[in-house]
């Protein structure tokens, strides 16, 4: 038995919450599809019990309720990433840190049935360079009935702590003139000019 009533699963292209299992069929209210960030369609999706054995199904909260998720952020090239990147890193944190003590305990337990070896479950804010700017990468655990929640919370303390500062702004792509002899450091403005 690969899923309970009450797990969130997929199976093909269909997600949703197992909400009755039976001879022929099992069936899941939907999620996702249209609305945004795993959140439930209202449609109800009845599947017959042979696609348990030609699609592959991912159960999203049988042994271990909580999924990786990631936020992220584009910087302008100009704005302090230093900074950013620490103050995500403490609103990553704080926001998750109730689910990070939680995941501790489940790890232990899925340990013991299947080769799941997490080294760190505290949330990481990883940095890369991107066409219009900087860009911050959340990368944290939750609980996947709670993306939708977790992810505004963190939005709104971002954008919060964003505008207390004048030297970090976000990017977004534009079209921008660079003239290297007025703009550029001095060892890459060309000679003669």
């Amino acid at each position: 038995k690969p899923f309970n009533v009450g797990d969130r699963i997929q199976v093909g292209n269909s997600k949703g919450d197992v909400i009755d299992i039976r001879v022929f069929k099992f069936t899941i209210l939907e999620i996702g599809n249209w609305v945004d960030a795993d959140q439930s369609t209202g449609r109800v999706i009845h599947i017959p019990n042979h696609k348990v054995f030609s699609d592959d199904i991912a159960n999203y909260t049988s042994d271990f309720e909580f999924v990786w998720n990631e936020m992220g952020v584009l910087l302008t090239f100009e704005s302090d990433w230093k900074k950013a990147k620490k103050i995500l890193q403490e609103i990553a944190d704080d926001v998750c840190r109730e689910f990070v003590e939680k995941a501790k305990e489940e790890v232990k337990r899925a340990e013991k049935s299947y080769l799941i070896r997490y080294r760190y479950l505290t949330p990481i804010v990883y940095t890369s360079v991107k066409d219009s700017g900087i860009m911050l990468t959340i990368r944290y655990l939750l609980n996947p009935r709670t993306r939708r929640g977790t992810s505004q919370l963190m939005w709104e303390t971002i954008l919060d702590r964003f505008a207390e500062h004048e030297d970090i702004d976000f990017a977004y792509p534009t079209i921008r003139y660079y003239d290297n002899p007025t703009e550029g450091k001095p060892g890459t403005i060309p000679s003669g000019n």
